[in-house]
């Protein structure tokens, strides 16, 4: 907590101030409801004199008990404590911020931020889960569960709180409330199970109402992993709803889910989030009080509910169809022209009642037609049995699909009114931008966003499309410094690692997949695992956020206890039978484990990493016995890993790619000697493979880097920018338009790899876009939270400009930069409560930038690259 200020200056400003932007409590956005009664506040200063430092603040908290006014001393804004008494359950407040500087200036107060508690305490919930009586099981479709109630007079605050065992839509009399999709999302059902609140003042009328939600099956009951294997958390959908009214005179009542509720039939008569939906239009979705029946209670521990951290699921986009026209089998066929997670809404006319459409959806095609083999077992088909001629919108509700194709069955072009693809996904904010002179860039970077997008559905998934979808530990560690920059991912992120710390075994291991519906007893996986320690690591590195550090840090140490405890005596883990080096392209098509890379190698240098990024945890979190611990622990293993697999030639054991790039960014090779060796001998890997990849999926997430480590920043580049397979452009040029899972996803000749696992939609290796942020945007953090950060882009001939942006926590940074042949233009903005060491290319020594818009002109070696690297 800042130290408090015994009086404000009230000097005359003799400049412009900055204003204050982007107030939050959390990571929630505005209108969320709050988990944490000390909820720590954010803010940014933006425009004004650049000159301006904060070194004071005030907050101002306006609630039901009067004004309280909070001064401190400091600099902090990001994520500073609570400074007032604890909110209680239900409490609505208004924060307002204003910073000062040391010479008397003062910003001007900032928008109010209403801040709101949710439901603390077990004890708040009056309501009770309810199922439906017979209308539960697999064939009876989505039931309406629901009741009706009276109110003299329309109430002047109304708060829903609901959630779900399956998921929900909500409605109050007859209106859909709020925007959220597949609530109350995917957690670790049987310790966590989050709820979500709606603000339905104005919905509630003097009257009759009926307040209830569909349900569906989703992730709760609905088929997971493998076909058949249904009701993975339970038998039973459930509902628990409970309505908060208060009314003019002081009054309140609340309305909770009980033994009275009723539940009806709904025109869904079919729900899956693999499968995809079945719907018949002339069976409403609205409860049918004449033919409903009873619920019974479902016990349950309520002490599981918990408010969610980050945004919710939402249709984030709308995209309309780029073409249609028939396909060599006579379907109708559309393709919205960018492979996306969502549904297909569909406007119709001119068909009788009872006719059905169909409509089924792919990634790719193959021969012209949907290639639907890659799905395995899902059947991503939503049918629609229409109502009548009229003209009638057909949309899902409880499934998804991964997609860029559909074919449509059961009507011809004339009735097809509209057709377009809604993007769902979690709700995250944009934070992150490249542009570069070279187009196949550009094109790859705005893969890996769409992956993330298409991935980032209330868990990080490996792909939205076959009967899979799962939180693969070991795609997300790789991913995150990526999606860090590209999203505001603090609060989605942080709500999975407390689903993977509940999922976490007692000796320590770490499912491959969270939430985990293996349960398999799970072994402890070589850079899977490894999730527990580098994803906390890298939201600290990205947010500052040692809130998450303090909460996942048991998980974090419990996870490098158990490597440990698997390791050799000279701290080498001899580990077999791994993913290893995942989809080494060299691999066979039917066994993506098989990989050059050693497996011990691999282990090892994971084991490294962990111990490393703990040790630095620890020393943040002030656990000094075990950030020594920790950090010597991580010297021992870097001295085994050179003992045991590195020669005095600098060879690596097993010679390839990965092994070296992984020595290399893990600095795992103390002797400088040895280390240029490896340096050199990775360097020539590559030109011998005319610079095509040659690693799985922990080699390539740091390739480029341990290239530019090496001095051979102009391979690197060489490497990136290579268009043959396999490489990160052969699938651009193949026309993808997200990252695939295999470099050879799709064959040269347009057929789809033979391999029963074959994703089109696979974040995993644009974890390159990372390296394409730091070395051609330019940016990088320096300490958590870009409080000071590193402007260095690696200017070379390969491209003429590069435009990289990041909303960093304290506000934009931008960096820009062109060249016309020697001669190089930079331009870097730095924001308020940061500094940046900026290398200018050609220059042999950085220069600082305080807050402001910078430029310099530098001239660039011979060689064509920044000296320095």
């Amino acid at each position: 907590m800042a130290d408090v200020e015994s009086e404000t200056s009230t000097m005359t400003p003799r400049t412009t101030p900055p204003t204050i932007t982007r107030l939050r409590a959390e990571q929630v956005l505005p209108g969320e409801v709050l988990g944490e009664p000390r909820p720590r506040l954010s803010w940014m200063l933006d425009g004004g004199d650049p000159h301006f430092r904060q070194d004071r603040f005030e907050v101002e908290l306006t609630a039901r008990s009067g004004v309280e006014l909070y001064r401190g001393h400091g600099s902090e804004n990001v994520l500073v404590a609570w400074p007032f008494r604890p909110l209680s359950s239900r409490e609505s407040a208004r924060v307002r911020v204003r910073c000062g500087s040391s010479d008397g200036e003062w910003t001007p107060w900032s928008p109010s931020c209403v801040i709101e508690a949710g439901l603390l305490d077990p004890a708040d919930w009056s309501a009770q889960f309810v199922s439906p009586r017979t209308l539960a099981g697999m064939e009876d479709g989505a039931p309406h569960v629901f009741t009706e109630f009276e109110v003299a007079q329309a109430p002047v605050a109304a708060t829903l709180y609901m959630s779900a065992h399956g998921i929900y839509e909500p409605w109050l009399n007859g209106v859909r409330v709020g925007q959220d999709v597949f609530a109350p999302g995917w957690t670790t059902y049987q310790k966590r199970v989050r709820y979500q609140a709606y603000d339905v003042t104005g919905v509630v009328a003097a009257g009759r109402n009926t307040l209830g939600a569909l349900l569906g099956n989703g992730w709760y009951r609905g088929q997971l992993v493998w076909k058949g294997n249904r009701r993975s958390y339970g038998k039973r959908l459930a509902l628990l709803a409970q309505l908060e009214l208060r009314f003019a005179d002081g009054t309140t009542r609340t309305i909770s889910s009980d033994g009275s509720w009723r539940a009806s039939a709904t025109g869904i008569l079919f729900d899956d989030f693999y499968d995809g939906q079945t719907q018949d239009l002339r069976i409403s979705l609205q409860p049918d009080p004449a033919n409903a029946e009873g619920v019974d209670v479902i016990k349950a521990d309520l002490s599981r509910l918990v408010a969610r951290r980050g945004p919710a699921v939402r249709p984030t986009e709308r995209i309309p169809a780029r073409s249609l026209k028939r396909s060599p089998s006579g379907r109708l066929l559309v393709d919205f022209g960018q492979n996306v997670a969502g549904w297909v809404e569909l406007t119709v006319a001119g068909l009788t009642e009872g006719a059905e459409v169909v409509v089924r959806h792919a990634e790719v095609l193959e021969g012209g037609e949907l290639a639907r083999r890659p799905l395995r077992s899902a059947q991503a088909t939503c049918t629609y049995i229409l109502a009548g001629e009229h003209a009638q919108t057909l949309r899902p509700t409880f499934t998804y699909s991964g997609f860029r194709y559909i074919d449509i069955l059961g009507l011809d072009e004339a009735q097809l009114v509209e057709v377009s693809a809604v993007v769902l996904g979690t709700d995250l904010e944009r934070t992150g931008w490249l542009t570069t002179s070279d187009a196949d860039l550009n094109r790859l970077h705005d893969n890996a966003v769409w992956s993330a997008r298409g991935n980032f559905l209330d868990v990080p998934t490996d792909c939205p499309q076959r009967d899979e979808r799962l939180g693969w530990t070991g795609d997300i560690q790789l991913f995150s410094p990526t999606a860090n920059f590209l999203f505001d991912t603090s609060g989605f992120l942080a709500g999975w690692l407390e689903d993977l710390a509940a999922e976490q075994l007692p000796d320590g291991s770490v499912p491959f997949i969270i939430p985990d519906v293996l349960r398999e007893g799970t072994a402890a996986a070589a850079g899977w695992g490894d999730a527990a320690v580098v994803v906390p690591s890298e939201l600290h590195r990205a947010f500052a956020d040692e809130g998450v550090l303090a909460r996942q840090y048991s998980s974090m140490r419990a996870w490098v206890d158990k490597v440990t405890s698997l390791a050799d005596e000279d701290h080498v883990w001899d580990a077999r039978d791994q993913f290893g080096d995942w989809l080494d392209p060299t691999a066979p098509p039917d066994a993506p484990m098989k990989a050059q890379a050693d497996q011990a190698v691999v282990a090892t240098a994971c084991y490294a990493r962990s111990a490393r990024l703990l040790a630095q945890a620890a020393h943040t979190l002030g656990e000094v016995r075990d950030a020594r611990r920790y950090s010597a622990l991580a010297d021992d293993i870097a001295r085994g890993f050179q003992a045991r697999f590195v020669t005095a030639d600098g060879r690596v054991l097993s010679d390839c790619q990965t092994v070296y790039a992984l020595a290399l960014c893990g600095d795992l090779i103390s002797d400088e000697a040895v280390r240029a060796a490896a340096g050199d001998r990775l360097a020539e890997l590559v030109v011998e493979a005319d610079y095509t990849v040659a690693t799985g999926l922990q080699g390539t997430a740091v390739i480029l880097d341990a290239l530019v480590m090496a001095g051979r920043v102009d391979v690197a580049y060489r490497m990136l920018r290579e268009t043959q397979m396999p490489s990160w452009l052969y699938a651009v040029g193949m026309g993808a338009t997200t990252i695939w899972e295999r470099w050879d996803s799709m064959l040269p000749d347009g057929s789809v790899n033979p391999g029963e696992m074959t994703s089109f939609n696979h974040y995993a290796n644009g974890a390159v876009v990372d390296w394409m942020h730091r070395r051609i945007g330019g940016i990088a953090p320096t300490s958590p939270g870009y409080r000071t950060f590193e402007v260095r882009p690696l200017v070379t001939r390969d491209l003429d400009f590069a435009r990289a942006r990041h909303r960093c926590p304290h506000g934009d940074i931008a960096v820009e930069w062109s060249r016309e042949g020697q001669v190089v233009d930079l331009s870097v903005r730095v924001p308020h409560g940061t500094s940046a060491t900026v290398w200018v290319p050609g220059s042999r020594e950085p220069v600082r930038a305080e807050t402001g818009t910078h430029r310099w002109r530098g001239v660039l070696h011979p060689a064509g690259a920044a000296p320095t690297v």
